[in-house]
């Protein structure tokens, strides 16, 4: 039924539909409503489609710049990449033949590769498969790629060759849960190695929160990305997409970082400057390499802060300067936030139990002054850091 309603939307009647549609600026808290009025001129189950469709539409544009032209199926959306990062990662493989998009979806990921060079989708679902064409014709790359509705199997639809590349995108959630282990997603990670031989060049999206022990028996680059300071995805990258053993990437700007060995820093307690790692370090594990580029210490040996006498700009940490620092206790952090007329404070956390909601609660300030505190451990005990943002 929703095959036949999305196919209905190219219609005369069903462009019409669409447009009335999306005249609603709708928004998925007042879908029952706008569905209603909908509803007494169209037929259901197109009117259902053309309105999910307009919604989605204004909820996609802070992942695709075009996102008014295309076509949107709620879970599929939700779990595409950001074009900044589908875009990113198309451009390894630049100077390949083809490439095929294995779980393509609505073509997300598809539409970033044919930018590149001639990809084909393949995904199980069609309707999704049918999003996927619609959406290439609808951003002019109908002619760079094709689409067939199959499973994914050892055995793939298609000849691979050297000139191959693959892109592979497992489901990793089901009935709506999240799944957590590479040898659960659907198809699990392992059925790469049908393919390596005939088609080295793979990359595969995995979740950022991956388990490394479970990457150990791949042959494989491993990139931790993040958009804006949050991290997104992660990817394994194998054969000659292979560059190294582990890589950070954030966007914008493309700054990445990678590392033949990691470095040990020393330890210290807080100096002028505390740095935070951007998240996509931290999955890396390449939060030294980072503080060794600052001339940075650590405050613990388990915790991700870093700590320097001279600020160092770097796009891979957000620095603030330290005002004072304490062993952690209640009355004591109260007194001292109170005599310096501290009224708003905005709390972070590693290696602490505290929950900082409860912990600017229990604080009851009224000052003028704002400050950041910063609730971690130095060398095994509980600290609280004072610091302001970075004036240099």
């Amino acid at each position: 039924m929703q095959l036949e309603a999305f196919l209905a939307l190219f219609t005369r009647q069903g462009q019409f539909i669409l447009e009335a549609a999306e005249a609603l600026v709708p928004r998925e808290k007042d879908f029952l409503q706008d569905f209603k009025l909908l509803n007494k001129r169209y037929p259901t189950e197109v009117a259902r489609m053309a309105l999910t469709i307009a919604i989605l539409r204004e909820e996609a544009g802070r992942k695709f710049p075009q996102a008014r032209k295309m076509f949107f199926e709620r879970s599929a959306f939700e779990q595409a990449s950001s074009w900044e990062v589908a875009a990113y990662r198309a451009a390894r493989y630049a100077g390949l033949d083809r490439v095929l998009d294995l779980g393509c979806s609505i073509g997300g990921d598809t539409l970033a590769l044919a930018e590149v060079t001639p990809t084909i989708g393949v995904d199980y679902d069609d309707l999704r498969v049918q999003m996927a064409r619609a959406n290439a014709a609808a951003l002019g790359l109908a002619e760079r790629t094709g689409f067939i509705q199959a499973e994914l199997t050892a055995a793939l639809p298609l000849q691979l060759n050297a000139g191959t590349g693959i892109f592979f995108d497992p489901a990793r959630r089901k009935n709506g849960q999240r799944i957590h282990s590479v040898r659960d997603y659907e198809p699990p990670l392992g059925i790469v190695e049908y393919w390596l031989p005939q088609a080295p060049a793979v990359g595969v999206k995995i979740s950022p929160g991956v388990k490394l022990e479970e990457l150990s028996a791949y042959d494989a680059e491993i990139e931790f990305i993040s958009l804006k300071g949050e991290l997104k995805e992660a990817v394994l990258w194998f054969g000659p997409l292979k560059t190294t053993e582990r890589r950070a990437t954030l966007l914008p700007g493309e700054h990445t970082l990678t590392a033949e060995h990691i470095p040990k820093i020393p330890l210290s307690e807080p100096r002028a400057y505390i740095y935070e790692p951007d998240p996509a370090i931290l999955r890396a594990g390449l939060v030294t390499v980072v503080g060794e580029q600052l001339n940075a210490a650590q405050l613990d040996a388990e915790i991700a802060y870093l700590t320097a006498d001279a600020y160092v700009e770097t796009p891979f940490a957000r620095a603030w300067q330290v005002e004072d620092w304490l062993p952690f206790q209640l009355k004591r952090l109260r007194a001292f936030l109170r005599e310096r007329n501290v009224g708003r404070v905005t709390v972070k956390k590693r290696g602490s139990p505290i929950v900082p909601e409860d912990l600017i609660r229990d604080l009851r300030l009224e000052g003028e002054q704002e400050k950041m505190l910063f609730l971690t451990q130095m060398q095994g005990k509980p600290i609280v850091v004072i610091a302001v943002p970075n004036q240099v």
